[in-house]
């Protein structure tokens, strides 16, 4: 259940230095040292401080290691992401809480904060990230100015990775065709609606509730009819309060998932009678936000996996998953880009709606005032 996109602070570590440490020249490229720039690996701001690439590449194999969070392997391919950078670099990538929500990221890195095992980087959603940019450190990647403008901080607290359409996945083995969002109201689908998460805390549900808005004549700056649909959907007795996995999809438990379309897409894979559905006019498009710990206690390896997410190769191992690179533009001009699965991925009928930092702002609030007193 992986969950809800973030602008930040810079980050300092505080050295505790022991006489004899004192009479020795700082360390070049460590975690608790400084880039060859002067400054401390924590604050570096681009790989240009570390000499280049191939310094930061040296400063992240010293640490050894990376510590990841709250990203399952059938996620947006990053089974496939996590053992490409380890294999690359040999750094050993320790991922915890796979299925963790966007706030359980938050939260792991505040409970953790001075240990090793706390967290590097994040990757959020929307609501979560925007509401703890004090967390972040600020880092441009070499590829930056070819990512939008409105898909990252100016300073580089956080940039958006990847990204899709909210849709409704179902089993058309088990339920009939959907053709609206209204169908999920008919009684064949008794007990059988499950959206992923909590949309107080998970990125995927916000949005799910926002696409629900947007059919029910709301928008982006009113998804209170999304919340008042999920209050009749439970009245109905048609909302299955589970949180899908591939292992619910594929068993039938949950034969209707209101989801990421990358996410759904990758289920037809495995069960043939899977169907997925991006609404005509309720097309919510809705990007994760990635962001280094200020805290991380491999700053040097934080920076590195963020230099590879946004890498050609990074992007194009997102775009095997089925997710839309943020960089797939720049990229498509470039002839870069994996031309075959980017033509490949579900099709969007009618206008997008990406909801802005404000619009956010307000729904949240909402969902947090009246989600649960719908849903009970």
């Amino acid at each position: 259940m992986k969950t809800s996109h973030l602008v930040a602070a810079a980050a300092t570590s505080v050295l505790l230095v022991t006489a004899l440490a004192a009479c020795a020249p700082p360390e070049k490229g460590g975690s608790g040292g400084e880039t060859k720039s002067g400054v401390k690996v924590s604050e570096a701001t681009s790989a240009a401080d570390f000499g280049g690439i191939d310094g930061l590449v040296e400063a992240a194999k010293k640490e050894g290691a990376l510590n990841v969070i709250a990203l399952p392997p059938d996620w947006a391919n990053y089974a496939n992401i996590i053992k490409t950078f380890s294999d690359t670099y040999g750094i050993k990538v320790n991922s915890a809480q796979p299925d963790a929500a966007s706030q359980e990221e938050i939260n792991a890195a505040n409970q953790q904060k001075g240990k090793s095992s706390a967290p590097d980087v994040f990757d959020l959603g929307q609501s979560v990230a925007l509401a703890n940019t004090a967390l972040f450190a600020p880092y441009k990647v070499a590829t930056f100015e070819e990512i939008p403008a409105e898909f990252k901080d100016p300073n580089g607290a956080w940039v958006n990775d990847y990204g899709g359409y909210m849709s409704i996945g179902y089993d058309s083995a088990k339920v009939p065709d959907i053709a609206t969002v209204n169908d999920l109201l008919k009684p064949e689908y008794k007990g059988k609606v499950a959206l992923n998460g909590d949309p107080t805390q998970a990125g995927a549900a916000f949005s799910g509730v926002m696409m629900v808005a947007l059919s029910q004549g709301g928008s982006a700056d009113d998804i209170a009819p999304g919340v008042e649909f999920f209050r009749k959907l439970k009245e109905a007795g048609n909302f299955l309060p589970v949180d899908p996995t591939p292992a619910t999809i594929e068993s039938g438990q949950t034969p209707v998932v209101i989801d990421w379309d990358y996410l759904n897409a990758v289920e037809t894979k495995k069960l043939p009678s899977w169907k997925v559905v991006v609404p005509q006019g309720a097309a919510v498009a809705g990007y994760y936000f990635q962001a280094i710990n200020k805290d991380a206690p491999h700053p040097a390896a934080a920076r590195l996996w963020q230099e590879f997410l946004y890498s050609d190769a990074g992007q194009n191992l997102f775009l095997g998953g089925g997710a839309r690179p943020v960089r797939a533009e720049a990229m498509l001009k470039a002839g870069t880009l994996d031309k075959a699965a980017f033509d490949a991925l579900p099709g969007v009928e009618g206008p997008r709606v990406i909801v802005s930092v404000d619009q956010n702002a307000k729904a949240t609030k909402y969902l947090a005032d009246n989600w649960a007193k719908a849903i009970g």
